[in-house]
C-alpha cells in the first residue's frame, strides 16, 4: 500500500516537472509577444521546434525511469544497469547527430545558390587577382560542442531521476520499518499482557477458594464480582489502550473482592476518582497497568497476626498519579512482584518511553509504589 502510494507521488512529481518544462516555452513566447509593441503573432512553429528538441530527452527519461532505474534500485543489477544506460545515452547521441541542422555559408538575399560538387572550389569574384591559398580538407565534426552539452544535460537528468527514485524508495523503506517496529511493540505488549491475565486469574481463584470454607455467602458474591472482572479481561482488555474509567471499575471490583476475604485487621483505604463524574472520557491507560502493584500489596502487605494497612490513591489532573502503600512485614529489601513487576516496567518503557516516572520505596515498615504517567501516551 505504502509502496504504491510513494510510486504515485513520484510519478506525480515527474509529471509536474515535465509539464512545466513543456509549458515554459508557451508562457515565455506569450509574455514576449504581449510585451512587444510590434504586431507580432504567436508562432506555434517555434513552440513545436522546441518541443522536438525536448522529445528525445523525455523519451530517454521514460526509458530510464520505468526500465533502467528499477534494475539498479530494486533488482541490484549494477552491471546491467550501467550497460543499458550507456546504450541509452549512445542512442540519444545518434538521434541528436541525425537531427543536427545542416551548416553552410549564409546565402545572400537575391543571389542564386551555387551547387558545388565534391572537390570543387567556391566561385571567385571577377576582379580577383593573385594566387589561390592552398585548400585544407577538414573532415566534418561528428561530435560537436552542442552535442556534448546536450549529452551532459541528459546524464544530469538521468542522475536526478535516479536520486528521486532512491529518495522515495528510502522513504518507503523507512515507513515499512516503522510499521514493523510498531507491530513488534504490539506483539511484545500482547505477550506481557497475556502473562498478567493467567497470573491474576489464579490468584483470584485462590482467594475465592479460601472464602468457600470461611463464608459461603461471601464466596458466592465474590464469584459475581469475578465474572465482571473476567468480562473486562476477555472482551475489553484486548486493546492497547482502554478508558481510564473502566480500569478504575476493574480496580474497585478487585478491592471489593479482597474486602470479602480479609478481616477488619486489614485496613484498606481507597481514594480514587469516581469513574463517572471525576474522569475525563478521553483519558486512556494500558489495560491492567495498576493491578500488579495492588496484587503485590495484598500478597506481601497482609498479616493475619497484626494489623495491616493498604492505601491506594489515584488523582487525575494534568497527568495520572497513582500511589499504592502497604505494610512491610520483614520483607527482604528487594523489589516485590517478581516477573509481574518486570513486565510492568517493560510495558511502561514500550508505551510511554521516557515520559513516565516509577518510584519504588522499600523500607523496614512500608512498601510504596508511586507511578506518574501522561494521559496521552506515545503512539505504538
Amino acid at each position: 500500500m505504502d509502496k504504491n502510494l510513494n510510486s504515485k507521488k513520484e510519478n506525480l512529481v515527474h509529471l509536474i516537472l515535465w509539464s512545466i518544462t513543456f509549458l515554459a516555452p508557451i508562457l515565455s513566447l506569450y509574455i514576449s509577444t504581449s510585451a512587444s509593441d510590434s504586431q507580432e503573432t504567436f508562432e506555434w512553429d517555434e513552440i513545436f521546434h522546441i518541443w522536438v528538441i525536448y522529445t528525445p530527452f523525455l523519451v530517454a527519461f521514460l526509458i530510464h525511469n520505468f526500465l533502467l532505474a528499477p534494475l539498479l534500485i530494486y533488482r541490484r543489477k549494477k552491471v546491467l544497469y550501467v550497460a543499458a544506460t550507456l546504450c541509452t545515452v549512445a542512442a540519444f547521441m545518434v538521434v541528436q547527430y541525425m537531427n543536427r541542422p545542416e551548416q553552410g555559408p549564409a546565402e545572400r538575399e537575391g543571389e542564386p545558390r551555387h551547387e558545388m560538387r565534391l572537390g570543387e572550389r567556391p566561385p571567385l569574384p571577377p576582379d580577383f587577382k593573385g594566387e589561390l591559398p592552398p585548400r585544407h580538407h577538414k573532415p566534418p565534426t561528428i561530435i560537436g560542442e552542442h552535442d556534448i552539452v546536450q549529452t551532459i544535460v541528459l546524464v544530469l537528468l538521468l542522475g536526478m531521476n535516479l536520486g528521486v527514485k532512491i529518495y522515495f524508495k528510502s522513504d518507503s523503506e523507512h515507513e515499512q520499518l516503522k510499521q514493523l517496529e510498531r507491530e513488534n511493540l504490539r506483539q511484545q505488549l500482547e505477550y506481557l499482557k497475556y502473562q498478567i491475565s493467567p497470573h491474576f486469574f489464579m490468584n483470584t481463584l485462590n482467594n475465592i477458594h479460601a472464602l468457600v470454607d470461611i463464608d459461603p455467602q461471601k464466596a458466592q458474591n465474590s464469584i459475581v464480582v469475578l465474572s465482571k472482572m473476567m468480562r473486562y479481561l476477555l472482551y475489553e482488555s484486548n486493546q492497547a489502550m482502554v478508558p481510564l474509567s473502566k480500569e478504575i471499575d476493574f480496580i474497585n471490583n478487585y478491592v471489593a473482592l479482597m474486602r470479602m476475604r480479609y478481616t477488619e485487621k486489614v485496613h484498606i483505604n481507597v481514594n480514587i476518582p469516581d469513574p463517572i463524574t471525576d474522569v475525563p472520557q478521553t483519558s486512556e491507560v494500558p489495560p491492567m497497568l495498576f493491578i500488579t502493584f495492588i496484587e503485590n500489596a495484598f500478597k506481601h502487605g497482609v498479616s493475619y497476626q497484626q494489623d495491616s494497612d493498604i492505601n491506594i490513591k489515584m488523582t487525575v489532573k494534568d497527568g495520572l498519579y497513582f500511589c499504592c502503600t502497604n505494610t512491610n512485614f520483614n520483607t527482604p529489601k528487594t523489589e516485590q512482584g517478581g516477573v509481574g513487576l518486570v513486565n510492568v516496567r517493560k510495558r511502561l518503557d514500550l508505551i510511554y518511553h521516557d515520559s513516565y516516572q516509577l518510584q519504588i520505596d522499600n523500607t523496614e515498615t512500608h512498601y510504596e509504589v508511586i507511578l506518574s504517567v501522561p494521559l496521552t501516551p506515545h503512539s505504538i
